[in-house]
C-alpha cells in the first residue's frame, strides 16, 4: 500500500467559517478528513457534520449521470396528472449531451413561446463558491429572467445593519480578545459557529464576561455567566428593556448625540415602558434583564454577537435594529472589543459586479414567498405563470417555508431543472437532474461569513466518471474537474456547455477555465497583493475589512450617524388556547440544512417539549404536531430545560421522509431584507385521528 497523500481544500457549505480540510487518499480511496491546524480559525478540528463527511461523498445514492423524466417538459399538466407522471415516470439515466440538448431545447422553446419571464433560476446558498454567480450571468445574458429577491436565512439582519449603520459588517473575529463583555445573543455556537468556540474560551479565561439569551437553552449556556431564555419574539422588548435600564442608570454614552440620528425619538420609544415592564413582555425576570444590562452597560468594552436566527421572524429586523442601538447608545461601537457583529462580507473582497441582477430581471418572487407568489403568477400574473425552473446550489422544496405551496408550485411548471449531488425533495420533482461536485471535488473560491479570512478550494479527489485531468495549468491541482466526464461535472462547465447550445455568443461570454474565472473574480484582490497562488498555500485575510469597525465613530449612512429606529417592532405572536406552543426548527450539528451527515431513522422525526407541555403524551409516544398550515406525524421526546411555550425539532428534515418541519411553517417575510418568518408558527399535539 501506498503512502497517504494529503490534499488541502475548504468547505464550501452554507457555514460561517469555510474550514480548510485536509483530506488523506490512499491507493485513491478517501481515508481520513479533518480540519487544518495551519488555518488560523479552523485550528485543527472540524463540526460533527463535516467530520463525517465521507460517508454523504461516498453514498450509494450519489447521482452520478443526467437524469431524465422521460417526456419531460412537453406537457403541461396541473397537480394530479403531475403527481401521476413523476410516479410512473421515474428519473432515468441519459447521456450527457442528450441531457444538456434538451436542456438547451425546452428553455429556447419557452423563452420563444413565453418570453425569458417564464423562466426563473433559483441559487440559493448550498455551495457559497464564488464561481455560482457565473448561473446567473448565463440567466441574465438569456434573459434576463426571472429571479428571486431577498435572503431567507440573514435577509432581515442584513437589512438591518445596513439601515442603521450604512454596512453589514463585523468586527474581526479575534477582536473578541479585547472585550470583557462579550453578548451570545441568540447564537448557537456549538452548533452554527464552532471554530467561534475556542475564541470565546480565550477571552474568558482572559477575564471577559459572557452573556447569552436564546428561546432555547442551547449548550452555549456552559459559556455564559447568565443565561436568560426570552419568550420566543420577545428580543425586541429584552433589547428596549435594557436600553431602559441604561438611561435610568446614567449608563449610557454622553456623546451619543454626536454619533446618532433620532435619539430623541429613540429615547421617547425606550422610555414608553418601565425597564420592569419590558422585562415582561419578554418574559424575563427584571432582576435577570438589569443583570444583563448593567453587566453590558458596565463592562466596557462590549460585544455583541447576533445570531442568524435572530432575524427569522416577522418582526427580525427591528429586533435587530434594537440591538444595533443598544450597541450605539452604549458607546460600544467604533472601539477595540465592541461593535454588533451579524454578518461579514464573504463577497466583498470578489468581484461579482458582472452580474445586475434585480436592476434587470423582469419580475422576481419573493424567496420566503416563493410557493405561493408562483401559484399566483400561474393563477393570473401579467407576465403569465413561470414554466422552467432552472435550481442551482438549493433545495428550495424542504427548505422554504410552506412547503406543500413550493412543491405544488414546481408541479405547475412544465419543466424543472435541479443541479445536485444526491436526491433531495427538489429533485423529486425535477424533469431532468444534472450531477456536480461535491465539497471535495470543486474548484473555487470562497470567503466567510464568520471571519475574514478568504480561501480556495481545490478538487481532493477525482469526481467518478473523470477522464485525466486537462483543465490544471498555473498550479492548479491535477485533479482539477473535467469538463468531459461522463459523470459529475463542475457547474462552470454545465453552465458553458448549455451557453453554447443556447447562443453562440453566451457561449463565447461565459468562455474560459475554472482558472481563468477564478482570476476574474480576484482582479481586486490581485491589485491590492493578494494571489490565488498565496490562497493556495493559506487563508489569507479579507485585505479591505476593518479590524474594528467604524473607528473615529464614522458611519457610512447619509448622514455620516448612526440611524436609531424610531418605531416598535410588530407584535410576536401570541400562543393561544388552540395553538399553545411555537414551533423552534433549529439547525443541528448533524445537518447542514437539509445535508444529513447520519443516516435517519425510518419513522417521525423526534419533537422535543417540556413534559408539563406535552397535551398528554408521554416521552416516546407519536403524536401529531399541527399548526393552521398543516401537520405532521412527531414522536414526543420531554425535555425540562425548554420553555413551557415552545417545542423544538431539527431543522432540515425532508418530504420524502415525513420530517419536514417546514411543510408546518407558514410563507411570511420579515418586515425588511426578504427574510422568513420560521420562527413564528404556533402549533399544537394532538392525538392521529381527528378530535370528536
Amino acid at each position: 500500500m501506498s503512502e497517504p497523500v494529503v490534499h488541502r481544500t475548504t468547505c464550501n457549505r452554507d457555514c460561517p467559517d469555510a474550514c480548510s480540510l485536509l483530506l488523506s487518499v490512499e491507493d485513491g480511496r478517501p481515508t481520513r478528513l479533518r480540519g487544518d491546524p495551519a488555518d488560523p480559525v479552523t485550528r485543527g478540528f472540524l463540526c460533527e457534520r463535516t467530520s463525517r463527511f465521507l460517508a454523504r461523498q461516498n453514498d450509494p445514492s450519489r447521482i452520478v449521470r443526467p437524469l431524465l423524466r422521460r417526456g419531460a417538459g412537453r406537457v403541461r399538466a396541473g397537480g394530479g396528472p403531475r403527481e401521476a407522471r413523476l410516479r410512473d415516470a421515474p428519473l432515468q439515466a441519459i447521456p450527457w449531451d442528450e441531457a444538456l440538448d434538451l436542456a438547451a431545447e425546452r428553455l429556447r422553446a419557452i423563452r420563444a413561446e413565453s418570453g425569458p419571464a417564464s423562466i426563473l433560476h433559483y441559487r440559493s446558498g448550498g455551495s457559497l463558491g464564488l464561481l455560482k454567480h457565473v448561473s446567473e450571468l448565463l440567466f441574465e445574458r438569456f434573459g434576463p429572467v426571472s429571479i428571486k429577491r431577498g435572503d431567507i436565512c440573514s435577509g432581515a439582519g442584513e437589512a438591518a445593519q445596513e439601515l442603521d449603520f450604512g454596512i453589514s459588517e463585523s468586527h474581526d473575529l479575534f477582536d473578541l480578545q479585547h472585550s470583557r463583555t462579550i453578548v451570545l445573543w441568540g447564537k448557537n455556537v456549538h452548533t452554527s459557529c464552532v471554530h467561534l468556540l475556542p475564541v470565546l474560551r480565550e477571552a474568558r479565561a482572559a477575564g471577559a464576561m459572557i452573556l447569552g439569551m436564546d428561546p432555547v437553552r442551547t449548550r452555549a449556556a456552559e459559556l455564559c455567566d447568565l443565561f436568560v431564555q426570552p419568550r420566543p419574539g420577545g428580543d425586541f422588548a429584552l433589547a428596549m428593556g435594557m436600553a431602559r435600564w441604561l438611561f435610568d442608570h446614567g449608563a449610557t454614552d454622553p456623546r451619543a448625540a454626536d454619533y446618532c440620528e433620532h435619539l430623541d425619538e429613540y429615547s421617547a420609544l425606550v422610555h414608553g415602558r418601565t425597564a420592569e415592564a419590558w422585562a415582561a413582555l419578554a418574559d424575563v425576570p427584571a432582576a435577570d434583564l438589569a443583570r444583563l444590562a448593567e453587566a453590558y452597560g458596565m463592562r466596557a468594552p462590549a460585544a455583541i454577537l447576533v445570531g442568524w436566527g435572530l432575524g427569522r421572524r416577522r418582526n427580525g429586523a427591528t429586533t435587530t435594529r434594537a440591538i444595533d442601538a443598544l450597541g450605539a447608545i452604549s458607546g460600544n461601537l467604533g472601539i477595540p472589543g465592541g461593535g454588533v457583529s451579524y454578518y461579514f462580507k464573504r463577497r466583498g473582497a470578489f468581484d461579482t459586479d458582472f452580474v445586475r441582477g434585480l436592476q434587470v430581471a423582469p419580475r422576481s418572487f419573493a424567496e420566503a414567498r416563493l410557493g405561493r407568489e408562483l401559484l399566483e403568477a400561474a393563477d393570473g400574473d401579467a407576465l403569465g405563470p413561470v414554466r422552467a425552473i432552472w435550481v442551482t446550489a438549493g433545495n428550495p422544496v424542504a427548505m422554504l417555508p410552506d412547503s406543500a405551496s413550493v412543491r405544488a408550485a414546481f408541479l405547475r411548471s412544465d419543466f424543472n431543472v435541479v443541479v445536485d449531488t444526491h436526491p433531495t425533495d427538489t429533485t423529486d420533482v425535477a424533469d431532468l437532474v444534472l450531477p456536480t461536485l461535491t465539497l471535495l471535488e470543486d474548484s473555487d473560491v470562497l470567503g466567510a461569513y464568520g471571519n475574514h479570512f478568504l480561501r480556495v478550494s481545490q478538487p481532493a479527489l477525482a469526481a467518478p466518471g473523470a477522464h485525466d485531468a486537462h483543465d490544471a495549468h498555473d498550479g492548479a491541482s491535477a485533479l482539477e474537474p473535467d469538463a468531459e466526464s461522463a459523470g459529475p461535472r463542475h457547474e462552470l462547465h454545465i453552465w458553458q456547455q448549455l451557453a453554447a447550445r443556447l447562443d453562440p455568443g453566451l457561449g463565447r461570454e461565459l468562455a474560459g477555465s475554472i482558472e481563468d474565472w477564478k482570476r476574474r473574480l480576484t482582479t481586486r484582490l490581485h491589485r491590492a497583493g493578494v494571489t490565488l497562488e498565496a490562497l493556495r498555500e493559506k487563508p489569507v485575510r479579507n485585505p479591505f475589512a476593518a479590524q474594528v469597525l467604524f473607528e473615529g465613530r464614522r458611519f457610512p449612512t447619509p448622514s455620516g450617524k448612526v440611524n436609531l429606529l424610531t418605531e416598535a417592532a410588530l407584535p410576536a405572536p401570541v400562543t393561544q388556547p388552540d395553538f399553545p406552543l411555537t414551533l423552534m426548527a433549529t439547525s443541528t450539528p448533524r445537518a447542514q440544512s437539509s445535508q444529513w451527515s447520519v443516516t435517519l431513522p425510518d419513522g417521525p422525526a423526534e419533537l422535543l417539549v417540556h413534559p408539563e407541555s406535552a397535551a398528554g403524551f408521554g416521552d416516546g409516544e407519536r403524536a401529531l404536531l399541527e399548526s393552521r398550515v398543516g401537520a405532521l406525524a412527531v414522536v414526543v421526546r420531554h425535555d425540562a430545560t425548554l420553555r413551557l411555550d415552545v417545542v423544538w425539532m431539527p431543522k432540515g428534515g425532508s418530504l420524502r421522509d415525513g420530517r419536514c418541519a417546514n411543510l408546518l411553517v407558514a410563507a411570511v417575510e420579515s418586515d425588511l431584507g426578504g427574510g422568513a418568518a420560521y420562527y413564528d408558527e404556533l402549533v399544537r399535539l394532538r392525538r392521529d385521528e381527528p378530535p370528536c
